[in-house]
């Protein structure tokens, strides 16, 4: 480690590494919401197969998401290890989202084949943009507090994405005066796909001028991929980290998935979007504040803080019914002010869990574990869905008809009871999580001494020496 790996990163360069984010929060809500009401109401494929792409889509995840992440950690170019991904797969993901959301008027057949072809190819360079994207972070500084404010950027960044992006159908459709058709719902698409695709490849390319990497510390002796595996293993820190953060996501994904069936259902209102809209900006509006308190405070500590107010907030929407709409809507933004930190300090912590790995196998491998935990948030979120619906399902939801008491009861336990009751379960995990400010300074210095060829003691088992 060299001086230059602590000092404070320029704001114009931690808003060039956050800008992608937000382009990249396309391949979010319209894609898993939007994009297969499109793909079966107006271009006409089957519903059923449809859900089977998706699925098949999901397990394509669960390769190339880690398979990504170990490749780029072995590259090497002039460019170094990330950019080069980062830059190519920028304009094939923008091909493919753009082939994606502008299918042309053909027969069913062509229809369903052009939708698998062009969904496979746009998660495919997704994930070779984004894994060596969010591997590249922990790599700008090493510094303990520098890395919360530059990655919190980085997630702040992706909620006001995520807003614009699940807010961009209807304001193309208003901005262009285009009403329900088919016509217009290929329009409207078209649109967004012409914004988004130069958008995505000006902040990728954006990042990649304005960042460089650093030189990589040369290994005499390569680990192979189970041998690293095995030190993953080993990384406690690592494992409490994503053990209590995938609970979380869990949780968080049912009332992500639920809102409008308990908006329109248990509330007896019309205004989700307006919640969904307050809940988005709250987040981003608190994130700095979080920040703020994580470089005065702990990590740790900020991040059970803004899982207790989001989860105190919330248990109160279990008690709620029909002409409770303005109450809920207090405590989304009470619940909002804790959901920014949720998503960026965990990522600060990952970057220090990485670096404790580094001491243990002697590697760099941010994209090894940025593998790791983005298949991890993946499956919570397919599982998150998966397990909602069924059980709505097997209560006897039907759609467009007042709802049953049974119903509205498992309504209001999946979206208000079991998120809670995991964001707890989360809480007491993340308890045990040991890394802080003094210890992290600890591992760099043996990191330091042991790439000196120097034996080090580990300061997480001060009775373990490391070779």
């Amino acid at each position: 480690m060299t001086s230059t790996d602590f000092h404070r990163v320029p704001l114009s360069k931690k808003v060039a590494y956050a800008a992608p984010a937000f382009a990249l929060a396309i391949v979010g809500i319209p894609v898993y919401v939007y994009i297969p009401k499109f793909y079966t109401d107006v271009v006409g494929v089957n519903i059923a197969v449809l859900g089977y792409l998706l699925l098949a889509v999901r397990v394509f995840d669960a390769v190339t998401d880690p398979a990504i992440g170990y490749i780029s950690d072995k590259t090497q170019t002039r460019f170094g290890r990330r950019r080069p991904y980062i830059a190519a797969g920028a304009v094939l993901l923008s091909l493919s989202m753009y082939f994606l959301f502008n299918p042309p008027a053909a027969s069913p057949l062509f229809e369903t084949v052009w939708f698998g072809i062009t969904i496979f190819c746009l998660f495919l360079f997704w994930t070779a943009v984004v894994v060596p994207y969010e591997s590249l972070g922990p790599e700008i500084t090493f510094d303990y507090d520098e890395r919360t404010t530059l990655l919190g950027m980085r997630d702040g960044a992706l909620i006001a994405g995520t807003l614009a992006a699940a807010s961009s159908p209807a304001a193309v459709a208003w901005a262009f005066g285009l009403t329900p058709t088919s016509e217009g719902e290929r329009a409207k698409f078209f649109w967004i796909a012409l914004l988004y695709a130069p958008l995505m490849i000006a902040f990728c390319w954006w990042c990649v001028i304005s960042i460089r990497e650093r030189p990589q510390f040369v290994q005499t002796h390569k680990q192979g991929l189970w041998q690293g595996l095995k030190h993953v293993s080993q990384n406690r820190p690592f494992l409490i980290l994503l053990i209590s953060y995938v609970i979380a996501a869990f949780g968080s994904n049912l009332p992500a998935t639920l809102i409008l069936y308990y908006v329109e259902y248990v509330l007896r209102s019309d205004k989700a979007d307006l919640f969904l809209f307050v809940y988005f900006v709250t987040g981003v509006l608190f994130l700095p504040g979080w920040v703020f308190l994580a470089r005065r405070l702990e990590k740790k500590v900020t991040w059970l803080a803004a899982m207790a107010i989001n989860t105190g907030a919330f248990v109160g929407v279990f008690f709620l019914g029909p002409g409770d709409a303005h109450i809920y809507g207090v405590l989304v933004f009470f619940s909002g002010i804790g959901f920014g930190a949720t998503l960026a300090i965990p990522s600060a912590m990952q970057a220090d869990v990485i670096d404790y790995d580094e001491l243990l196998s002697g590697e760099r491998r941010e994209g090894h574990y940025i593998g790791i935990w983005s298949i991890t948030k993946k499956l919570a979120a397919a599982l998150g869905v998966g397990v909602s619906l069924s059980v709505l399902g097997a209560v006897g939801y039907t759609p467009n008809v007042e709802q049953s008491e049974q119903v509205q009861f498992t309504l209001r336990v999946l979206y208000a009871l079991v998120p809670s009751l995991c964001n707890i379960a989360a809480f007491v995990l993340a308890i045990a999580y040991p890394i802080n400010r003094r210890i992290h300074k600890d591992i760099l210095a043996a990191i330091a001494e042991r790439r000196a060829g120097e034996s080090v003691r580990d300061p997480l088992r001060p009775a373990r020496i490391i070779r």
